[in-house]
């Protein structure tokens, strides 16, 4: 998948007129490989220790690009960095440790039966939703 992936982001950034530079290349690399859901520092510092050389300017200016050219979605979390994580995933939502800042991807079919009988029961249907916790170990 993290080859498809970085593919599918190179051809975002092309189609969206911005050059692939080696040191782009590494950072969509390193975009591709992240299992978690990293800020824009670590995802910098990761392509740093790939050894790309690039700077923490370049790493927000390909995310905002990547982000508009819909293959990133952005996480903001309530008192956190922008988060980034890969759109080609199924729908899922987010747990978030308020201790640790640890983010857990979760997916529950009785939640979304609940939210879509909640928007059906007040003549709506769901278009797009996110759900956070903010959670904390008992």
């Amino acid at each position: 998948m993290t080859d498809g992936r970085a593919t599918r982001l190179e051809q975002a950034l092309r189609a969206a007129g911005v050059r692939v530079t080696r040191q782009r290349a590494a950072l969509l690399q390193v975009i591709a490989a992240a299992e978690d859901h990293p800020d824009a520092a670590e995802l910098h510092a990761r392509a740093m220790t790939a050894g790309a050389g690039v700077s923490l300017a370049t790493v927000y200016r390909t995310l905002t690009t990547l982000q508009a050219q819909g293959v990133i979605e952005k996480l903001e979390f309530q008192g956190e960095p922008a988060r980034w994580e890969a759109a080609d995933q199924t729908h899922h939502d987010h747990m978030i440790d308020v201790d640790n800042g640890a983010v857990m991807e979760f997916s529950d079919e009785r939640i979304e039966r609940l939210q879509a009988e909640i928007a059906a029961e007040m003549g709506y249907e769901i278009v797009h939703h996110r759900l956070e916790l903010y959670v904390r170990r008992r």
